[in-house]
């Protein structure tokens, strides 16, 4: 497919990673391997002349593991010690996988409060601006110690939406547990087709939406879509894939045919902050 081979001429990439892509599937601990795998991949895009915005999950999982929890916690209050004791440990591993490949990462977490000032939301582009053209690599994730927003009706999967279109990015990439759009849940029904393509995101695609079977994270194929109806909404290329192997990062910048690519279909009178504050179930 043409439009393929126009992924690597992408300059300014957002790469959304769930929780289920960086940790063990057999005891939710995280999977250093897949961490420097990712990394790697990263610092290589960098490296390549791309600009890179790594948006990751994990915080709270992190957090609970940490305090010896077994399942993922109900409790606000805990959701919220949770996160403020794992994102400082997964930064911490992320700095130090990072200078082992001479790169600078930083750290942003970020609210749809903030984002919802005008004000708050020029600061926010002008960081993002700036810290790209240091050739440092941010780090995204929702600041879920303070917002009981966010924890309640958030998700990374609609965050690395906002982020690509705040940032203007050409290329948003969503690595999670799926392989992509299937036309139902290729878990419950076998006969589940899988969908390459998607030309513009409608209501026959977000029918088919199901919810994750996962336990460790919060986005399901629902949020995907609403994802990728604000990504393209905003002029950016969308591909929803697993992040299984992180080899895969590459490979879809090359061109190759793996995942669902949603094509951008930016419109003419798009603007951030109505999807900012509209109804949880227009941007998933």
């Amino acid at each position: 497919m043409i439009l393929r081979k126009t992924l690597k001429d992408k300059k300014r990439v957002v790469i959304k990673v769930g929780t289920s892509s960086l940790t063990h599937s057999e005891t939710g601990q995280l999977d250093f391997i897949k961490m420097e795998k990712l990394v790697r991949e990263l610092a290589d895009l960098n490296n390549r002349g791309k600009e890179v915005i790594l948006v990751s999950s994990g915080a709270i999982a992190v957090g609970r593991k940490a305090i010896g929890m077994k399942e993922r916690p109900s409790s606000l209050a805990v959701k919220q010690a949770c996160a403020s004791i794992g994102q400082a440990r997964l930064m911490m591993i992320y700095q130090k996988l990072f200078m082992e490949y001479n790169q600078t990462a930083s750290q942003i977490l970020m609210t749809k409060n903030t984002l919802v000032n005008e004000v708050n939301r020029g600061n926010a582009r002008n960081t993002f601006e700036t810290l790209l053209e240091m050739g440092a690599i941010p780090i995204v994730n929702e600041n879920d110690t303070v917002s009981t927003y966010e924890i309640q009706f958030g998700d990374n999967d609609t965050l690395s939406a906002v982020v690509s279109a705040l940032v203007q990015a050409e290329l948003l990439i969503l690595l999670s547990d799926i392989d992509g759009l299937f036309t139902d849940d290729p878990n419950r029904n076998p006969e589940a087709r899988f969908i390459e393509y998607v030309d513009r995101v409608d209501e026959r695609f977000e029918k088919m939406a199901k919810g994750s079977s996962s336990d460790v994270g919060t986005g399901g194929m629902s949020t995907k879509l609403g994802a990728a109806r604000l990504a393209t909404s905003a002029g950016a290329d969308m591909i929803i894939a697993n992040g299984a192997d992180m080899d895969i990062i590459h490979r879809i910048m090359d061109g190759e045919r793996i995942g669902t690519m949603f094509r951008a279909n930016r419109t003419e009178d798009f603007y951030l902050i109505d999807y900012l504050d509209a109804p949880s179930e227009r941007h998933g």
